[in-house]
């Protein structure tokens, strides 16, 4: 697992990056392309659609000829009308050529496409123009001006040179523009990398998750096999000295080995029921027996356990049952297993002169434990994980500390259990706090 873990995340990194990399390329060339399509529509909607409509109208007026006669001389009664070809002003209106222009624009597709627009004529003077056209004329950078010239469909049919008109039609944000009409297209693309991505971050979490619990089933064995190597040896050390003779033949020493013979086996139960309630955790199968109880009974009881290692450790206990009302329904065995583990763990994690504050109050709903030390105390690591199954906080310098990393799980389900709460704080050199909150008895 350490030798493949580092490859297998070099492996998902440079994958990352490749769909990052082909996703980007795949961008560019469809921004490129887009553009060109849109630039296409338009022009087949205004140049060719637009512009004929437009020649049509106007060049279908013919100009007045001057009959050719066989003199110069010409009659008096002879009317001459000379007539110019009418311009697009002339025909119609602004808001006319731009319904031409939306019509053509919305039967290419383009029916939310942005524009601005003026008819010029051969000079370059506007004949007419949209309201915000001048404006978005001289913004070269981000708009895409397009000239179509109108001409008549058969120019060959008229005499002489003609100064033909011009379609002037102003894209503003030409860009801006493209990237909305792929506003789908490159949602659905973000979505599907980012669907790539949770799958790539789950795989990663399940390899570290794999990683830990790896190395937590491997401290598990080893202390395991610790806690019971280590009462085994003491038992058998204890058979071989009840068989000497000089042993059985004084009853106090047999008395004493047999004693000792007599603890390690609670010890090993003791061990043995530790593994089998966190298997009955596992399967979430940690049933209650609730009943009325008075919390405060509780953590008497459970400190009258302690007396011998409290003594041992020459530890000062301050009792502050303040608490007005103590009444809960709890599980007897449960809550006063949780009351035991929290002192014991004082016990364990504890300096020279070592002082537990046990101090309670109630609230309206709830009875509030908290049992503070002077301890060794935690660093936000140890704070943050303390609740993990088979979690062991580091203890410094201090090698007497024995256990499997099970007794704050088992703590933190039995409170989750009666629909409690927990918090730990604490500082590292100075002790730890754990408060408690039960619901009081309705």
């Amino acid at each position: 697992m350490k030798k493949t873990f580092p490859v297998i995340i070099i492996l998902i990194t440079l994958s990352l990056l490749g769909l990052f990399f082909l996703q980007s390329s795949w961008l560019n060339n469809l921004l490129e392309v887009t553009e060109i399509q849109l630039q296409s529509k338009i022009d087949k909607a205004v140049g060719e659609k637009v512009v004929i409509e437009l020649s049509k109208d106007i060049y279908s007026t013919q100009r007045l000829r001057v009959p050719r006669r066989g003199g110069l001389a010409i009659k008096p009664d002879f009317h001459l009308y000379m007539s110019r070809t009418p311009t697009v002003e002339d025909k119609f209106t602004l808001q006319e050529v731009d319904e031409k222009i939306k019509q053509a624009l919305v039967n290419e597709g383009l029916q939310n496409i942005k524009y601005e627009f003026a008819i010029a004529n051969s000079n370059g003077d506007y004949e007419m123009m949209s309201k915000s056209y001048e404006t978005e004329y001289w913004d070269t950078i981000n708009n895409k001006p397009r000239v179509y010239v109108i001409v008549p469909e058969n120019a060959a049919d008229l005499d002489g040179a003609f100064a033909f008109e011009r379609i002037i039609l102003v894209v503003p944000d030409f860009k801006k523009q493209v990237w909305s009409s792929l506003k789908w297209v490159l949602l659905g693309a973000a979505i599907f990398m980012l669907i790539i991505i949770a799958a790539f971050y789950v795989t990663i979490s399940s390899l570290l998750n794999q990683k830990k619990l790896s190395e937590i089933k491997s401290d598990f064995i080893n202390n395991m096999t610790h806690e019971f190597k280590t009462p085994l040896a003491t038992i058998s050390l204890a058979v071989d000295a009840i068989r000497n003779e000089k042993v059985q033949a004084d009853p106090e020493k047999m008395r004493y080995f047999s004693g000792i013979i007599k603890e390690e086996n609670i010890r090993m139960n003791k061990h043995v029921e530790t593994i089998l309630q966190a298997a009955l955790m596992e399967k979430q199968e940690l049933k209650l027996n609730l009943e009325e109880l008075h919390a405060h009974d509780v953590v008497q009881h459970a400190l009258d356990n302690y007396q011998l290692q409290l003594q041992d450790k020459k530890a000062v206990v301050e009792l502050l049952l303040n608490a007005k009302n103590d009444s809960v329904m709890a599980d007897e065995v449960h809550f006063t297993n949780l009351i035991s583990n929290l002192i014991d763990n004082a016990i364990k994690y504890s300096k020279e002169n070592l002082l537990i504050k046990i101090s309670t109050h109630s609230t309206n709903n709830h009875i509030v434990i908290r049992i503070e030390d002077n301890g060794i105390g935690m660093n936000k690591e140890s704070v943050k994980r303390i609740f993990e199954k088979f979690y062991r906080a580091h203890t410094g310098n201090l090698h007497n500390v024995k256990g499997f990393g099970l007794g704050m799980s088992y703590v933190k389900t039995v409170i989750d259990a009666h629909k409690g709460r927990i918090k730990v704080e604490s500082t590292v050199g100075k002790g730890s706090a754990f408060t408690i909150e039960m619901p009081l008895k309705k």
